[in-house]
């Protein structure tokens, strides 16, 4: 390749560090009451710092309707989340921050803060996702076990979700050269029970992740929250078996929706184990019976640099917010009349009324923080 001419090229700035202040306040906010992924990106991309925006919660909330105060997660509280996660080795780190994984951030409502604890260095490295079934057969988890080491010294990271069976063979199998740990729970707590050394040495030789606070016992509808971020953080996710209403068919969906690719291990049609990798495969999932099916798919991605992250980052507290705009009642009940149960797209909906763009996107902020309105994904919401 010929050289440029002038000088070298200079050094890639390193990525924006909120404050120890600015990171209590993403902490606060993200934990206030009705303040999800996607609306504190709203809140912070609208007032230009989490400090700001937790200020105005208690008005925007009063103004979509709520009848009482909303919930703030106090400085106090933060703070003692915050040291409790220190005291157990692990640290906060925000989107666009380094220790972020770089994938996770381009999903659409990325987590803005994440515990992890270990090798945080992995976080950067290509990840694969492998995951299955809890009762996995002994022919799965032997080419589990086998789809990891390889992978591993192909030099990619195995993430999945520490659960038995799958889960479990593939993190053995990559403890070697490198595994991530994906928590439904705090980042102290272990589930299931037996996989306690095994959590133990992830953190000590690998890397644990969790969006839940320090102590968080995890429940059902925690378990689909965690495969989004399993299928965020990876490249493409590998469903060894799963049964035909498995959560690893969650992580699979997941990953089709954000852009990942979507592997498969066939299997009999006699084992149940196998009925819903069979059904992925039908379905368009990339086959796989050897390492190589996966490396030959992912291999051109490696060289693609990612965009931009699309909304929020570390840096998004250095804007300065201009001033709310005055919204008239008549545009309020606009708003109000276009929404219903059934999700529609934020786009129709300033097509349908009218309304400024940034009047519907405010509000939309105060009916969410007022515990009225439901976000989708895919810029969908509906009145609750």
């Amino acid at each position: 390749m010929a050289r440029q001419s002038g000088k070298a090229s200079e050094p890639p700035k390193p990525a924006p560090r909120l404050s120890r202040g600015q990171r209590l306040a993403w902490l606060r906010l993200i934990r206030s009451e009705n303040v999800g992924p996607a609306t504190f990106r709203a809140l912070v991309n609208e007032f230009g710092g989490a400090e700001a925006a937790i200020a105005a919660l208690p008005m925007l909330s009063r103004r979509g309707g709520r009848a009482h105060d909303i919930r703030l997660c106090t400085e106090a509280e933060a703070e003692a989340e915050l040291a409790r996660a220190e005291s157990l080795g692990a640290r906060l780190v925000a989107v666009g921050e380094p220790g972020y994984p770089p994938a996770l951030a381009h999903v659409e409502a990325p987590p803005p803060v994440l515990y992890i604890k270990g090798r945080t260095d992995l976080a950067a490295i290509p990840i694969v996702a492998i995951v299955g079934a809890r009762n996995g057969s002994a022919v799965g988890q032997k080419f589990t076990r086998q789809l990891a080491s390889e992978l591993g010294l192909e030099g990619f990271v195995i993430a999945s979700g520490l659960a038995r069976g799958i889960d479990t063979a593939a993190h053995r199998a990559a403890l070697e050269h490198g595994t991530i740990a994906v928590l439904a729970g705090g980042i102290d707590i272990v589930y299931p029970p037996e996989n306690e050394d095994l959590q133990q040495a992830i953190a000590e030789r690998g890397l644990l992740i969790s969006e839940r606070s320090p102590g968080f016992s995890p429940r059902g509808q925690d378990f689909p929250r965690r495969n989004r971020l399993i299928s965020g953080i990876s490249l493409g996710v590998v469903v060894v078996e799963a049964a035909e209403r498995s959560g690893s068919l969650i992580t699979a969906r997941l990953a089709g929706e954000q852009g990942r690719e979507v592997f498969a291990v066939p299997g009999s049609p006699l084992d149940p184990r196998c009925a819903g990798t069979n059904n992925l495969l039908k379905q368009g999932a990339g086959l796989v019976t050897c390492t190589g099916d996966i490396v030959e798919i992912l291999a051109p991605i490696l060289g693609r640099q990612l965009p931009s992250p699309a909304g929020l980052a570390a840096a998004d507290e250095h804007k300065t917010p201009e001033p709310l705009p005055d919204i008239r009642q008549t545009e309020r009940e606009l708003i109000l009349g276009a929404l219903g149960p059934s999700p529609v797209d934020i786009d129709e909906l300033i097509r349908t009324t009218g309304v400024a763009t940034r009047k519907v996107h405010i509000v939309l902020l105060e009916l969410d923080l007022a515990g009225r309105l439901q976000r989708h994904g895919q810029q969908l919401v509906s009145l609750k």
